[in-house]
């Protein structure tokens, strides 16, 4: 913690806060069975990676701990516990990451409806949830301010899922239409129809 007393020499750079985030998000992905146990309600970033076998079209940078292992999504929370068990793992609605993984598994049938906004039915949710905890591992960088890093970190590594902040060429064209193809699957009328 920083207080005014803090010496200035104490108080990390942005740059070291990248750096020692690069660190620990690099470091050996954990199962969520393992990982809920011991997000921190600390603010952060957090990084779900996967085998190359899940989503194969979409190339992430491996990771430098589990090379078995690359990297899907990259975000930022003022709870790391709070974003990740209340929203990527319950709620589509409230999770990009949801919303986007539930587009690019249309093969597998997803169902949406609307509420306020288009959500995965009920059964659905839950089937995604049970398909995120057999596929993804997710590390995290607990950081007092992660909106203040989480940019550079996107810069640098690129993750495949994530649109906002992504270097034109580092763009997925799957990406962007899953996400179009989900927002269009459901609407205030039921799913989208033309007049």
């Amino acid at each position: 913690m920083i207080t005014p007393e803090t010496p200035p020499e104490d108080v990390p750079t942005c740059e070291a806060r990248v750096e020692e985030a690069l660190r620990l998000l690099a470091g050996v992905p954990v199962g969520l069975d393992v990982a809920v146990k011991r997000l921190s309600r600390g603010s952060g970033v957090y990084a779900w990676w996967a085998a190359p076998s899940v989503l194969p079209d979409l190339p992430g940078p491996p990771n430098d701990s589990d090379p078995s292992l690359r990297l899907l999504y990259l975000g930022r929370a003022t709870s790391l516990r709070g974003r990740v068990l209340r929203n990527h793992l319950r709620r589509s609605g409230s999770s990009t990451l949801r919303r986007t993984l539930a587009g690019l598994l249309v093969s597998e049938g997803y169902r949406t409806t609307w509420t306020d906004r288009v959500v995965l039915v009920p059964e659905d949710e839950a089937r995604l949830t049970g398909w995120m905890y057999e596929h993804l591992r997710l590390t995290w960088a607990q950081d007092a301010e992660p909106a203040a890093i989480e940019a550079e970190l996107v810069r640098c590594l690129h993750p495949p899922l994530n649109v906002h902040g992504v270097a034109p060429e580092h763009l997925q064209a799957a990406v962007i239409a899953a996400k179009k193809s989900y927002d269009s699957s459901s609407g205030p009328t039921g799913p989208s129809q033309t007049p």
